[in-house]
């Protein structure tokens, strides 16, 4: 007779304890960056809403923004340190390909025994690394996850293109998830669009570089295709995440989706019409788009300002390079 495996208990659920936030150290208005691009104030404020972003100086790296981000988040928690089993880190832009950052950080944290990983999703990164922190919770392989999304895209931009670069900022936004007796945060839905798999993408291969057939490589982007994409798409797979959690626009207190580009917030807005009482994460206009890191830093200004409140049903919406997507419903801590 087959030996059988003992079942590993399980929990009905989890939920976000608590977030953090650290964003880059310098305020780059419009102003700094239209020269090379050829641009205006105006022309990028209409475009994209951004006013200012913050980008981080070169002796600041993006584990300096995660681990900030990430003490914040445990510190918040009421969580000791010790008590933390794992940690997730989104990121496109951690400068080496392995190890990894979240093994790096756990080191830094005093844990260098933790389940560590990092995971690339671009802006739906940490999204997924809320879906992951849940199940590993759920399935009884971990008690406490801390999820980060972090970045220093301002390494892998160039100044003189168009597409994207006026676009980036720099920072991390970090959240601890715990085991609930119910669920607080909903059913993960997830996927990507990959027939659109080089619409946003890096200009050159490291190889081709190494090789010196291309400059250093940085980020560029098929704007139009991202807009259309990312309104009709993403507006769909939203509800399927309030269907899927038992909800609708009408239950919603709080709307957090990627900072990519203010129009698109707007337009997903009206896509979904949601209520006027729905209070929507804007924080693009002062930090820019910075992909794995935005939705937490957002949902963690709404909470700072008191917009956003404890018992708030958020809905949070990732997406961008790949095209991966990724959001689901949450309990605001």
């Amino acid at each position: 007779m087959a030996p059988s495996l003992r079942p590993r208990a399980t929990v009905p659920g989890s939920r976000v304890l608590a977030y953090g936030a650290a964003r880059g150290d310098l305020s780059v208005p419009n102003d700094d960056l239209v020269g090379p691009i050829d641009s205006s104030d105006e022309w990028i404020r209409q475009r994209t809403g951004i006013v200012t972003r913050t980008r981080a100086s070169a002796e600041v790296g993006v584990k300096d923004l995660a681990e900030q981000a990430g003490r914040e988040a445990i510190e918040k928690s009421g969580i000791d340190i010790e008590q933390l089993d794992a940690i997730i880190v989104s990121t496109i832009s951690f400068p080496y390909a392995t190890p990894s950052l979240a093994t790096l950080l756990a080191g830094k944290l005093g844990r260098p025994d933790l389940i560590a990983y990092d995971i690339s999703a671009a802006c739906a990164g940490f999204c997924y690394g809320i879906g992951q922190a849940d199940a590993l919770i759920r399935s009884g392989s971990a008690r406490h996850v801390l999820v980060i999304g972090a970045e220093k895209l301002s390494d892998f931009v160039s100044p003189t293109d168009r597409s994207i670069s006026f676009l980036l900022g720099d920072g991390a936004g970090a959240a601890v998830v715990g085991a609930s007796d119910e669920p607080l945060i909903g059913p993960t839905v997830w996927g990507s669009g990959s027939e659109n798999w080089d619409t946003i993408r890096m200009t050159g291969s490291l190889i081709d570089y190494r090789d010196g057939k291309t400059p250093w490589p940085t980020l560029e982007q098929d704007g139009r295709t991202v807009f259309r994409w990312a309104v009709w798409h993403t507006a769909q797979k939203i509800r399927e995440a309030l269907e899927q959690s038992g909800l609708t626009t009408e239950d919603i207190d709080v709307f957090v989706p990627h900072q990519a580009n203010m129009r698109i917030i707007d337009e997903l807005v009206k896509q979904l019409k949601l209520p006027d009482s729905v209070v929507v994460g804007r924080d693009i206009a002062e930090t820019g788009n910075t992909s794995a890191a935005s939705i937490p830093l957002a949902t963690h200004r709404l909470l700072e300002e008191g917009s956003a409140r404890s018992g708030d049903v958020l809905v949070q919406f990732g997406f961008g390079a790949g095209l991966a997507y990724a959001g689901q419903v949450v309990i605001l801590p």
